[in-house]
């Protein structure tokens, strides 16, 4: 059924045959230097054009071995999940979702535009659902997953903590560098209005967490709730 993105996926096309000319090309060149320059600029700056520009052939070079960005991007992605696969599986299940979710978050944070393609359609890729097969497979040993529903459901409740924290901790990054001003810095920027609102005495609970909470370590709360994540999937339920 042809799709979007040709009616053969990228990873299943043969790569086109090598030519006699001064600049080799791969599929795995062209991602490479794609995510070399999505790094530096984002997925906004990011387009066909420059890439070639930066292998130093022609735009029309590139079609051969992609139809579109949609197609780069794709490869893109599945070079970041190859490196999250590296994790493997681990002796238990428990340990096996941790290594895949730090896995996922540190790629994340050193490429920061994966984080804008997490939660939307499913990546199909060989290496993302190597991790996909991986993480579900563990999930599926846990305690309190009986059924194909109970897996569905850990699987989504997990991937909805991941990508929410992954994309609040990446937005907070990109907002302190567009700023200037860490999140610190801007607490301290608004601390006296803050001040005079928590005096009134209407906003009691969110006074304790300013006053009394501290600045927690973005990794240690990360897998600090991860942790409560996976106590509630192991929780069996009344039947």
């Amino acid at each position: 059924m042809d799709t979007p993105y040709g009616s053969v996926p990228v990873w299943e096309r043969p790569e086109p045959q090598p030519r006699a000319v001064p600049v080799q090309l791969s599929r795995e060149k062209i991602a490479a230097t794609a995510i070399r320059l999505a790094d530096a600029h984002g997925l906004d700056g990011l387009s066909l054009r420059k890439i070639a520009k930066e292998l130093g052939v022609g735009p029309m070079r590139l079609y051969d071995y992609v139809i579109n960005k949609s197609e780069l991007l794709d490869l893109m992605v599945d070079v970041v999940y190859a490196r999250i696969a590296q994790v493997g599986q681990r002796p238990g299940w428990r340990d096996t979702v941790l290594a895949i979710a730090h896995a996922t978050r540190e790629a994340a944070l050193d490429h920061e535009w994966f984080s804008d393609v997490l939660g939307g359609r499913p990546h199909l890729g060989p290496h993302a659902l190597a991790v996909g097969e991986a993480t579900a497979a563990a999930l599926g040993a846990a305690p309190g997953v009986r059924d194909i529903d109970d897996l569905q459901r850990a699987v989504g409740a997990l991937n909805a903590f991941i990508i929410g924290s992954i994309r609040r901790e990446v937005t907070e990054r990109r907002t302190a560098r567009s700023t200037g001003t860490d999140e610190a810095a801007f607490q301290a920027s608004l601390g006296p209005y803050l001040t005079r609102m928590l005096n009134t005495g209407r906003y009691p609970t969110v006074a304790r967490l300013v006053i009394d909470g501290a600045h927690l370590n973005a990794e240690e709360t990360f897998h600090h709730n991860l942790t409560i994540i996976l106590d509630g999937i192991t929780s069996r339920r009344p039947t």
